[in-house]
């Protein structure tokens, strides 16, 4: 069995025409709204929630000691939350700036 015929993405119609893969009316839908944001807006979101984690560890509340002196909470849980949106938001604007290029409303039109 050679590569070409293993392949999904080489399969066409009778006529040589590739198929195309159509996505669901809730993706549509999901891709109509996000390619009405502007894609920096993720970019600027992302900053934010840097900014906000790096301010909540530096000037959060101060750390509590519980028996014999361990920590019990503090500046770090509420920091990492806010921190850990970061990659969440990079990847939301990646997938924006995609759907703009190269969406799936390029072939369904």
């Amino acid at each position: 069995m050679n590569y070409e015929s293993s392949n999904q993405s080489n399969k066409s119609y009778d006529d040589g025409a590739p198929i195309q893969q159509r996505e669901g009316r809730v993706a549509r839908a999901i891709e109509s709204q996000t390619a009405k944001l502007p894609s920096d807006l993720f970019l600027w979101a992302a900053g934010a929630a840097m900014v906000g984690s790096l301010a909540f560890q530096v000037l959060g509340p101060k750390p509590k000691t519980g028996i014999f002196g361990r920590r019990a909470g503090g500046r770090a849980p509420l920091a990492s939350f806010i921190g850990h949106w970061v990659p969440t938001l990079l990847i939301m604007g990646l997938y924006n700036k995609i759907v703009k290029v190269a969406g799936s409303d390029r072939v369904s039109r």
